[in-house]
This record gives C-alpha cells, sequence and structure tokens, in this order.
C-alpha cells in the first residue's frame, strides 16, 4: 500500500465515508493527497534516528517539506525524550511556517510541557509506546487527562472500533484519529484471524 496513488485513494475513500479530515505521512503522500483534495491534513513524517528515539517529524525540515506539501496541521512528537530539536523550537517553526502546532503526546506532562510553549493541539498518539510494552486499547485515562488541560484534544491510538471511537469522543477529545483499523488491511485481517482462531480452539 506504500505509494502515492493508493495513499491518495485510501484519503478520498475516508472522505467519501464522512472523515473530517486526514492524518498523512511524509511530505510527498501530502502532496499526493493534497492535489485531490481540501480537506485538512495532519501531516508528518517518520523517521528512525540512530541517535534518538524520536520518530515523528523529528527535524525542522520536515516541517518545511510538510508546510511546503500542503499539510494544515503539522503534528511531531512532544516526549520528553532525547531529541534532535526542543519542543519549542518545533513548535515556532510550525507556526511560523502559518500552520497549526500538533504535539503528539504520552503522558499529561508532555502535553503540559508542549501547551506551555504554545502547541494548538495535542494527542494522545504515543501513549504506550514510550516503553517496553504497548497496551491492548486505547488510552481513555490519558484523553481525559489532556481535556483537563486543553478542548483541542485529538484521541489517537489502537482505536480500533466504532465504539472506542465514540468512546474517546464522549470522555472529551475533540476529534478521533484511527490509522491501522482504516489503513493496514494486514493489521485488520491479523485481527480477525486471531479472533477466529482463539474462538475455534
Amino acid at each position: 500500500m506504500d505509494h502515492a496513488d493508493i495513499v491518495a485513494a485510501f484519503a478520498l475513500a475516508a472522505l467519501d465515508g464522512g472523515a473530517a479530515g486526514l492524518r498523512i505521512e511524509s511530505a510527498a503522500y501530502v502532496r499526493a493527497v493534497r492535489a485531490v483534495t481540501a480537506a485538512p491534513i495532519i501531516g508528518l513524517v517518520k523517521r528512525d534516528l540512530s541517535d534518538s528515539p524520536v520518530r515523528i517529524t523529528p527535524w525542522i525540515e520536515d516541517v518545511t517539506a510538510l508546510s511546503q506539501a500542503g499539510a494544515d496541521i503539522i503534528a511531531f512528537d512532544a516526549t520528553d525524550r532525547t531529541r534532535p530539536v526542543p519542543v519549542a523550537t518545533m513548535i515556532a517553526a510550525i507556526q511560523g511556517a502559518g500552520r497549526l502546532a500538533m504535539a503528539d503526546c504520552s503522558i499529561a506532562g508532555d502535553a503540559e510541557t508542549a501547551l506551555a510553549a504554545g502547541a494548538d493541539i495535542v494527542g494522545s498518539t504515543l501513549s504506550g509506546y514510550t516503553g517496553d510494552e504497548i497496551p491492548e486499547g486505547p488510552d481513555y485515562a490519558l484523553l481525559e487527562e489532556l481535556r483537563h488541560l486543553t478542548p483541542h484534544v485529538v484521541a489517537e491510538g489502537r482505536i480500533k472500533t466504532p465504539d472506542e471511537a465514540f468512546r474517546a469522543l464522549a470522555r472529551g477529545a475533540w476529534c478521533v484519529v484511527v490509522g491501522s483499523a482504516i489503513t493496514r488491511t494486514e493489521h485488520v485481517t491479523s485481527w480477525f484471524v486471531e479472533a477466529i482462531s482463539k474462538g475455534s480452539r
């Protein structure tokens, strides 16, 4: 599925289904999707760095590329870990490019720091992804903590069903991002296979 035309097709299909916006990885894919829709786009870049665990939009160059590609919102890793660029500097660069800054957080402390530095939006994106063991379901507790800090909270991470999305909104999320359950066919297939295997034992 890792091709610009396929990503653009997924984006249009999601919009046809009622999605209000899109979260798209890489400047190239943001550009491809922007060419076919005027819908709001959260853009990000993922990198595997040798000197930092930060993967989501770690560099200022990524901000520039995403902005030029047409992202309306730029998401970045706002966790308190060794990083190439300080959180405040990332936010300043994003807003300097005329875009909204979305801080992807793992704990409430990340959000507090990002909001103090001027972040426009915070997300629960990285909950469970900064340690050794990834939890099973959405982190509703973190979502509620973030909602006490700002109304602009994006629920994201391990949201697989409409019911889980509804529960996130009911707990105060401003909006919900659904990723793998829509775009990663291999993941969705594996969920079915696992459930069938358990049921046949």
